[in-house]
């Protein structure tokens, strides 16, 4: 049978583009006479609508373009992702479905089973899960259409009493016993770097346990925080993968099963992919929300320089624009090497001194301040004052501001509310410090785009003489190992203090993770490029009393 696997990327919502990307699809898969062309999952409202899908017109509008997609299927059937309306009197009002569409019209509709509610999704907010299983047959094929989720059912959770099975159900163990001849998997899978072998690894399993081809087809492209890597393939029932697409862009493949041509991918390392995901992430959200241009402040550090050279290849140098901001305490290396940094990239700049702004501050609160002696608050005046400027000149301009707060920062509350935690997007906000060091050394593979003094320099946020982040913190290497075992492990500090870790050091970096949960609730979207990063996907209670 000849499939075309079609792995593009949508836009929440935009009806008209999606179908039409779909639309445009099919007719490529026409023209290399394949006998089906497959999308993702909700390819038609683009993943995921939350509770836009509460809105009647909304789902009106779905079906209204499904209903335009199978018009174009005259010559050859689809599988397209999409909502429909649960006709029973109970459960939920829809289904997470799969619409097989031929012949102008649509000739089967298949439900998603397994419905996650853990990390970032939610999707038994909206769905019913699918609890009947039926066989598709076309073109003396017997296809088992599954959903993302349907084929993770024995994906494990960890609790307190013991390792178990997240799901109780197989949807593919059910769809087994009638005889399938190839399984068809739509799909919405986020990128991880820390699961990147997970989910091919599952689909090996599957395949050699069910002695089933399966075909997996993944989205790809940036909804804010989330960004799908596509890398859609096609496995033989032994496991092996004669066809891969490609990652981090979209991609068409037309699939004989009886004897697929090869297509693979090369192998790269995590800071790469890592590396691919903050690019299409920036690129998407500018794209995807009608921005253009980025603003954000140079400080002559490895963060800032790190976004400023990922921005730039993002969307341009001609649509990126620095600024430098210093102060008293600001170093003339660290003025040198932003200026060196803007050179290097080609970008617009400005320099705009603080110290006047940051005195008449100090001058104006010193009758409330009294005999106080100076501190944090006359530290964070610093960072607001540039916050305010910043932020002006992305009001003047049109530009959306960029946050360069790592997740090593991030974590431990070692930022400015209103200050340096301003943006519209928070490019590192699922790096740890040690990535960014590997990041920029990796940006500056063929050369120095990044200069070298920003990379080997001790961090320092400059806000008082001399100041170090190890003033404050542990050395990064031993706070991101700590902070990796608290977020992305969810360990507990006595586990991790098992490990070897210092005690007090421990209890202090978890006490700050916790403590700080009210900053992160007001920083901007973080690109997820991990497991489980800060935001939608980590909910933790504001007033929780908890260490």
């Amino acid at each position: 049978m000849k499939i075309a696997l079609a792995q593009l990327n949508y836009h929440i919502a935009n009806f008209e583009d999606n179908s039409n990307k779909i639309i445009e699809a099919i007719r490529k898969a026409e023209k290399q006479e394949a006998e089906l062309v497959i999308f993702s999952e909700l390819a038609v409202t683009g993943y995921y609508p939350h509770d836009l899908l509460e809105r009647k017109e909304f789902i009106e509008k779905a079906e209204q373009a499904i209903a335009k997609i199978a018009k174009e299927c005259t010559k050859v059937a689809a599988l397209v992702g999409g909502p429909s309306i649960n006709q029973s009197e109970r459960g939920k009002k829809l289904f997470n479905s799969a619409f097989l569409l031929k012949d102008g019209k649509i000739v089967a509709t298949r439900h998603k089973s397994l419905l996650p509610t853990y990390d970032i999704f939610d999707e038994y907010r909206h769905f019913e899960p699918n609890r009947q299983f039926d066989i598709v047959e076309l073109n003396g094929k017997r296809l088992a259409i599954t959903i993302c989720e349907d084929l993770w059912d024995e994906q494990p959770t960890q609790n307190e009493f013991g390792k178990d099975k997240l799901y109780t159900r197989s949807p593919l163990e059910e769809l087994s016993k009638l005889n399938p001849d190839l399984v068809i998997n739509l799909s919405a899978s986020p990128f991880s770097y820390n699961q990147e072998n997970w989910r091919k690894d599952i689909l090996v399993k599957k395949a050699i346990k069910y002695q089933l081809p399966i075909i997996y087809l993944n989205q790809v492209g940036a909804n804010t925080e989330v960004v799908f890597d596509g890398g859609s393939i096609y496995l033989k029932e032994d496991g092996t993968i004669p066809v891969e697409l490609a990652y981090f862009e979209e991609d068409f493949h037309v699939v004989d099963t009886e004897n697929p041509s090869p297509k693979h991918q090369q192998e790269k390392d995590y800071i790469a992919k890592i590396h691919q995901a903050l690019i299409l992430g920036i690129r998407d959200y500018f794209q995807k929300m009608g921005f253009k241009k980025a603003i954000l402040g140079l400080s002559g550090g490895i963060d800032s320089a790190l976004v400023c050279a990922l921005a730039v290849e993002a969307l341009g140098k001609e649509n990126v624009r620095g600024v430098l901001m210093p102060s008293k305490y600001s170093s003339d290396h660290s003025v040198a090497d932003a200026l060196h940094l803007a050179e290097n990239l080609g970008i617009q700049y400005d320099t705009i001194a603080i110290q006047n702004m940051v005195d008449e501050f100090e001058n104006q609160l010193s009758p409330v301040f009294g005999d106080l002696p100076p501190g944090v608050a006359e530290e964070n005046i610093q960072a607001r004052t540039r916050g305010i400027l910043v932020m002006a000149l992305s009001n003047k301009f049109g530009n959306i501001l960029l946050n360069t707060t790592n997740k090593s920062e991030c974590a431990v509350g070692y930022g400015t509310l209103y200050g340096d935690m301003n943006g519209g997007l928070a490019v590192l906000g699922d790096v740890y410090k040690n990535d960014a060091y590997k990041l920029s050394n990796y940006i500056n593979r063929n050369g120095e785009v990044i200069p070298y003094n920003s990379i080997q320099k001790p961090p320092s946020a400059e806000l008082r003489p001399d100041q170090k982040d190890t003033d404050s913190l542990p050395d990064y290497d031993i706070l991101d190992r700590v902070l990796f075992n608290y977020i992305e492990l969810n360990l507990s500090p006595k586990e991790i203090i098992e490990q070897g870790f210092d005690k007090e050091m421990v209890l202090k970096v978890t006490r700050m993770v916790n403590q700080n949960e009210y900053k992160r609730f007001q920083s901007p979207p973080i690109i997820r490029v991990s497991s489980k990063a800060f935001g939608f996907g980590r909910k933790m209670p504001l007033v929780a009393r908890y260490h």
